[in-house]
């Protein structure tokens, strides 16, 4: 059985959408659901964005792309060479009141903790963990933190993703995801551009 979904007809196009999302990041935090892309909040159509383009560099071409969730969830992750699909479960990391920086590695694992504690194994298997950071912080280290995930995780695979910076316009945000089967955590920066035309995509050695 097929279940009707909101997909946008292209990641440049659904980049110029989420534009004012990014140009005014407290939607971001406290952004509605959105009722014409199935109920998905802003922050979770541009961390699956982020996902998307940040994979799709590895592969050298738009095979990844997202769509709405039938079921109510935050959103899939679609391969359409291969017809894989992911589904996404959304935590985000506020910013503090005040704006003061804090250690962000633990409130990341504390992020991860509380969703795969809601609802254990069943709740978790088979599905991606995206955390959206946005306090304000200390450099944090992906394989540190990679090595201190909870075993068992119970989700499939977890990514944070958190906006690094703002040059000359152009909003650049820092991809992770916290796997170390090939001895770092992969970790790219995608740069956007000032007039939200298109991107730049960089691995993080």
């Amino acid at each position: 059985m097929k279940y009707p979904v909101k997909r946008f007809r292209s990641l440049r196009v659904a980049l110029k959408e989420l534009e004012s999302f990014i140009r005014h990041p407290e939607h971001l935090q406290t952004g509605k659901p959105l009722k014409r892309f199935g109920g998905m909040l802003p922050r979770e159509l541009l961390a699956n964005w982020l996902l998307c383009v940040a994979v799709n560099s590895n592969l050298q071409a738009e095979r990844l792309t997202f769509c709405s969730d039938p079921v109510g969830g935050d959103g899939v992750i679609y391969d359409t060479a291969t017809e894989e699909t992911y589904l996404t479960e959304h935590t985000v990391i506020p910013e503090l009141i005040g704006g003061d920086a804090v250690d962000i590695a633990p409130l990341i694992l504390k992020a991860i903790e509380q969703k795969r504690h809601k609802g254990g194994e069943a709740y978790a298997s088979g599905k991606t963990l995206v955390v959206f950071q946005t306090a304000k912080g200390q450099n944090w280290f992906p394989n540190k933190v990679a090595k201190q995930l909870p075993d068992p995780l119970y989700f499939d695979a977890v990514w944070v993703v958190g906006l690094q910076g703002v040059e000359n316009g152009g909003y650049i945000y820092q991809v992770t995801r916290l796997d170390l089967r090939r001895g770092n955590a992969p970790a790219w920066r995608v740069r956007i551009g000032k007039d939200f035309d298109g991107w730049e995509v960089e691995p993080i050695q």
